[in-house]
């Protein structure tokens, strides 16, 4: 009975707010915006990660660090140089390589090897390397773990870096490559209503937008019939204030005025339409 009694009482006011309720959910399913969830992407990836330029394809028939220099290795057989070259040997080969590549344009001075430069340098090098190989084996659990642990550690080199010396922080970014992107302050959970709401304003605005615009190009193709209707009623006033003896309140120079500008809107259109027929 209790239920029965408040259905009574409260069914006018659902009942008023129904038609308004109805309303609004065509209006939202008239603007036929269709709302996706982005795709979260690993923090491992690239574009998380911050790494512009990707492991680079190096050259494998090229000799280790360790043997760049060795001169018995140009007189040696091609089984013996294919030992000592990267190709013949495990992918850390590849990978120191490439890392000191990246060490030599960072590196203070040639014994160089403890700086903060260097660190990131050589870290740099090995999450690229790791980010290949998660590309071969996503399920590589024991390497996402030291990648991530890996990308964390040079984050927190980067924000030292920034803080000590912001300079030599862009230098360092510059030279490898690299965005920084830093912690954020607060997490936002990216919500379905939030986002449609955001999408909503934005299809009113281009709305509004596009009606300004035709209304704009409306009064502006008017111009012309306005300025002549304009020249005609200030001639006219003039001729009739000075017949009737009455002071004159439309002066010469405000009808050349008018004049000035319908010539110059006219000669306007004149070279809009050589333009279309050309």
């Amino acid at each position: 009975m209790y239920a029965k009694v408040n259905k009574f009482i409260f069914s006018p006011l659902i009942t008023s707010n129904a038609s308004q309720l109805i309303r609004n959910y065509a209006f939202k399913s008239d603007l036929k915006i269709k709302w996706i969830r982005p795709e979260k992407i690993p923090c491992i990836k690239p574009e998380k990660s911050g790494d512009r330029s990707p492991f680079p394809d190096i050259d494998k028939n090229q000799y280790m660090l360790k043997y760049q220099n060795c001169k018995e290795l140009e007189t040696a057989d091609e089984t013996v140089k294919r030992l000592f070259s990267l190709g013949g040997n495990r992918e850390n080969e590849t990978k120191d390589f490439y890392a000191k590549i990246l060490m030599d344009k960072v590196k203070r001075h040639d014994l160089d090897c403890g700086s903060m430069e260097v660190r990131l340098a050589s870290q740099t090098a090995t999450i690229r390397k790791l980010q290949v190989h998660m590309e071969k084996y996503p399920k590589n659990q024991r390497a996402k773990v030291c990648l991530k642990e890996l990308i964390d550690k040079r984050k927190k080199f980067l924000t030292k870096l920034r803080r000590w010396d912001y300079r030599r922080f862009e230098w360092v970014l510059e030279k490898l490559d690299l965005v920084y992107k830093a912690y954020p302050s607060y997490y936002h959970w990216i919500t379905r209503r939030e986002s449609l709401t955001k999408l909503t304003d934005i299809h009113c605005k281009k709305i509004r937008n596009e009606r300004l615009a035709a209304y704009r190009t409306h009064l502006k193709s008017q111009q012309i019939g306005f300025l002549e209707k304009k020249l005609q009623n200030l001639e006219f006033i003039r001729k009739e204030q000075i017949e009737c003896a009455v002071p004159v309140t439309v002066s010469i120079e405000d009808i050349k005025e008018v004049q000035v500008k319908l010539k110059s809107l006219m000669e306007k259109a004149a070279r809009k339409t050589l333009v279309k027929q050309n």
